[in-house]
């Protein structure tokens, strides 16, 4: 679904450029390139900017072997000191996904996220939810763990818990707001798909694409918002 929110944000940014423009992408944290290497495919330019010198070495391998190595650059770094290493205002698109949960300022990363973009180019945010949490949390039996969950500033169910911070829909949107950019979209990522048992979806015939539909149809649905394990908001700067 955020593959799908993403391209036809990119499809319309080039279009508003002219319809063969090609878009230079910044993916932040972009890993091993799971986005970075699809938009590439799709004829633009991405830098990768990402801490880890594994993923970038693997980023580099992966875009080899999909035939775009010319139009992905990796570039050690991290959201917070991201004018070390790229361009103030350089950028028609900038991903930030599955960032904000681990910087120690989310709002700081937020504003240099959307500081790199060019004039109305476009911000594709995805960040761990809150109620997907404690839901999760809550069904499993754990439920001292949900009631710490919703009740601790940073959304976390305990120490063992491997999420550093969640967020909420208004929380998120604040900080798009605050940074500089419009929100034109809130989608729910994972509404169902980390309650419903593994052994339901591989065993009945045509159970994953009827679950693939499902997410689909409650992603724009705000009253399932609040209970999707990520939310993933696009925005746009001001000019």
């Amino acid at each position: 679904m955020v593959w799908e929110v993403l391209e036809r944000a990119l499809r319309g940014r080039a279009a508003a450029l002219g319809d063969a423009a090609v878009l230079d992408v910044l993916d932040t944290g972009g890993g091993t390139g799971n986005f970075a290497v699809p938009v590439a495919r799709l004829g633009h330019r991405v830098t990768v900017v990402d801490p880890s010198p594994n993923a970038l070495f693997a980023l580099e391998r992966r875009a080899a072997e999909a035939g775009v190595a010319d139009r992905v650059n990796g570039v050690q770094g991290d959201i917070l000191g991201l004018f070390e290493v790229v361009e103030r205002g350089g950028y028609d698109a900038v991903l930030c996904h599955g960032v904000l949960e681990y910087v120690d300022d989310p709002a700081e990363g937020l504003r240099n996220a959307v500081e790199a973009l060019r004039p109305a180019g476009a911000l594709s945010l995805l960040a761990a939810g809150l109620g997907g949490a404690v839901l999760a949390r809550a069904l499993a039996g754990h439920f001292t763990e949900a009631r710490h969950a919703l009740t601790d500033p940073a959304g976390r169910w305990g120490e063992g818990d491997p999420v550093p911070r969640r967020f909420t829909v208004e929380l998120l949107t604040e900080l798009v707001e605050k940074a500089g950019a419009e929100v034109g979209a809130v989608h729910g990522v994972r509404v169902f798909s980390d309650l419903v048992p593994g052994v339901l979806v591989d065993t009945q015939p045509g159970a994953l694409d009827a679950l693939l539909k499902l997410e689909a149809a409650a992603a724009e649905q705000p009253s399932f918002h609040s209970v999707a394990s990520q939310l993933h908001v696009l925005g746009e700067k001001r000019a």
